[in-house]
């Protein structure tokens, strides 16, 4: 009875908490309620986010998901993991509440950003940036304002640049899911990155995900 009870306890604080080894660990928080944000992009995200923070306490990012990723019927692609996103589709939203970086190793202000897939192509600038070509495009909020708007590659990549506020968009890379279980979670890669996994919710049902929240491209 008393080993029944302790493995209760440790499993309230297992689903408010998620620790990760080495790594960090994620806490449950409210609606994103970000100034200047459209309320189209406040309603479409789910009421609860995440808050990733490292061992020591100190926060990483906060995210929200979108209650319905638009989906398409997933392709082969040379590659590519995540081809069932829409292209250019808002997956959430990601705050760094005292800047960060991006995949490139760019440098992002404080505050919040829409994050869009995309699918790059396989030019000069891109190669060896990840083993994938799926990212997702940082993009302000504000700078946003359609949650439902559709863009063409070109057109997502100069939004995203207003992240950057360089010439490059701001790119957060996706990762594979395999090897992961437990969703949402916080993992840190075999690079030390630090990434964050989450079930997904698109208009034809859950997918996993994985993306990268703070860690560089190894160039």
């Amino acid at each position: 009875m008393i080993r029944r009870t302790v493995s209760a306890a440790s499993l309230c604080i297992l689903l408010s908490v998620i620790a990760l080894a080495d790594g960090g660990k994620l806490e449950a928080i409210g609606p994103f309620t970000g100034e200047g944000a459209p309320d189209s992009l406040k309603n479409a995200l789910e009421a609860q986010g995440q808050r990733v923070m490292l061992s020591d306490g100190s926060v990483v990012c906060e995210l929200w998901m979108r209650k319905a990723v638009p989906a398409r019927a997933k392709t082969d692609v040379a590659g590519a993991v995540y081809t069932a996103i829409q292209d250019s589709a808002v997956v959430g939203v990601i705050t760094f509440p005292k800047g960060g970086t991006d995949f490139r190793g760019q440098a992002i202000k404080p505050g919040a950003y829409v994050l869009r897939y995309a699918l790059h192509p396989t030019d000069g600038n891109h190669m060896g940036i990840s083993p994938i070509r799926d990212f997702l495009l940082l993009v302000p909020v504000g700078g946003d304002p359609n949650v439902d708007a559709q863009f063409k590659f070109e057109e997502l990549t100069k939004l995203s640049t207003k992240a950057s506020g360089t010439n490059h968009p701001a790119p957060l890379s996706l990762v594979s899911v395999e090897g992961k279980s437990v969703f949402p979670s916080v993992f840190e890669n075999e690079h030390g990155h630090l990434g964050f996994a989450a079930k997904l919710k698109t208009t034809a049902g859950e997918m996993p995900i994985a993306f990268i929240v703070k860690g560089v491209a190894e160039q």
